[in-house]
């Protein structure tokens, strides 16, 4: 053999043994160290190795969406969302059906009412000691009524000054049920009273009318004494909490301390107050405030001045005072409310009869009748002067002053003869 056939034989098996080598050795390597190589060479799958165990079971069901994504696996989440959005309006509807069983099973203006009448008991507990107690004793224990009764029961009513006239139009008409027999007890008398006040009573009320145009104008017109400013500041809070605005006038130019009442009344229920100077003409305030009533407010309550009823100049200053709002705004005012204390019995009912031919009065607010046991001078000022009674004063509170309804007043009132007890 050349030596060049020997040096080439003998360069392949080296390569042949590198190359054999090289392979066994790797292989090797691989089957005893796989992981470290692995790690080093692939730091990529290093972050799941802490937990190698889970990522196996992970990988498994991973691998069957991986499968599955072949088929439309996109379309699949639409249907679930479809459904979300399917059940919502269910619960929406379910809400609304809700609502609307509550405000058909909302019978509260009963519950609310009995809630009035108890308070309005309270209210008139004078009236309930005094009046209606007298009327009650008369009854008790009496089987058969006979005409003799109705002599005391004019007695107890002209003394609780129901009025003459009113009280014997009253007694005539028990007269003439007796007469027919139709009343055989205590408690047909009690009954026939209760109708005959009711339909007494029941000639308006209920609170002042809106004018269909805003703004609607109160005139507020009474004696000195009665409460007029303080009436007004609780009107004032109640249109405030109906989300009315407001807007008073402090009319009282001739006592200062009138005007800062009222200012007192408009901070505290945010009204604005028109006012002007000490000793100023009134039927100027009254213009103006009726003037910048214009410009938004809902509602405008004007204060006057107290005036003795038996005096002629200061009678006629109302009349001014009135002209001047009609100047500012046609129609208005809308409504002219006298004032009258409760407690002033017969009294009142004389300065209702000369303040409505001074001026057109609309309607009476009726305050602290919480503090007579002559009450019944409501029945007097309703059938004598055809006045409405709008509100009633039965407390200190803003919420003491109350819409006058005759229904309920009369239940107030009168109960029943066995509602002594529970009245008291």
């Amino acid at each position: 053999m050349s030596p060049v056939t020997i040096v080439i034989a003998v360069v392949g098996l080296v390569v042949i043994a590198i190359v054999a080598y090289l392979v066994l050795f790797r292989g090797k390597d691989n089957a005893l160290v796989p992981t470290e190589e692995r790690e080093k060479e692939l730091p990529a799958r290093e972050k799941p190795k802490e937990k190698a165990p889970a990522e196996r079971a992970e990988k498994k069901p991973e691998a069957k969406p991986v499968k599955s994504e072949p088929p439309p696996a996109a379309p699949s989440p639409p249907p679930p969302t479809v459904e979300k959005r399917d059940k919502k309006p269910e619960v929406a509807v379910d809400v609304v059906v809700e609502d609307a069983g509550a405000k058909q099973a909302a019978p509260s203006p009963a519950k609310v009412a009995k809630k009035d009448v108890a308070g309005l008991r309270k209210g008139l507990a004078a009236t309930r000691g005094g009046w209606i107690a007298r009327l009650t004793a008369l009854f008790s224990g009496k089987k058969e009524i006979d005409p003799a009764i109705l002599e005391q029961m004019e007695e107890v009513m002209l003394s609780s000054d129901v009025g003459v006239k009113t009280t014997q139009a009253l007694l005539e008409r028990l007269r003439e049920q007796l007469g027919k027999n139709e009343l055989k007890d205590s408690d047909a008398v009690w009954a026939a009273l209760r109708s005959e006040a009711t339909k007494i009573l029941s000639i308006g009320g209920g609170g002042i009318r809106m004018a269909r145009k805003k703004p609607t104008v109160v005139l507020m017109v009474g004696v000195n004494g009665v409460g007029k400013t303080t009436s007004i500041g609780k009107l004032a809070t109640r249109f405030k909490n109906d989300g009315k605005a407001v807007l008073l006038a402090a009319g009282d130019t001739f006592r200062a301390a009138a005007v800062q009442q009222l200012e007192v009344w408009g901070k505290r229920v945010g009204a604005e107050v028109v006012k002007g100077k000490e000793g100023s003409d009134p039927g100027a305030v009254a213009f103006d405030a009726t003037t910048k009533s214009k410009d938004g407010a809902e509602i405008l309550l004007i204060d006057t001045a107290g005036r003795l009823h038996t005096k002629a100049p200061l009678m006629d200053e109302i009349k001014k005072v009135k002209k001047s709002v009609t100047k500012a705004l046609e129609d208005a005012p809308h409504e002219t409310l006298l004032v009258l204390d409760a407690t002033t019995g017969q009294n009142a009912l004389a300065q209702a009869a000369m303040f409505k031919e001074a001026v057109e009065l609309t309607g009476i607010i009726l305050t602290k009748l919480d503090g007579t046991a002559k009450g019944g001078i409501v029945l007097g000022i309703c059938d004598e002067l055809k006045l409405p009674v709008r509100y009633i004063g039965i407390g200190e509170r803003a919420e003491d002053l109350r819409e006058f309804h005759a229904e309920e007043f009369v239940e107030a009132l009168f109960g029943g003869p066995d509602d002594e007890a529970a009245a008291a």
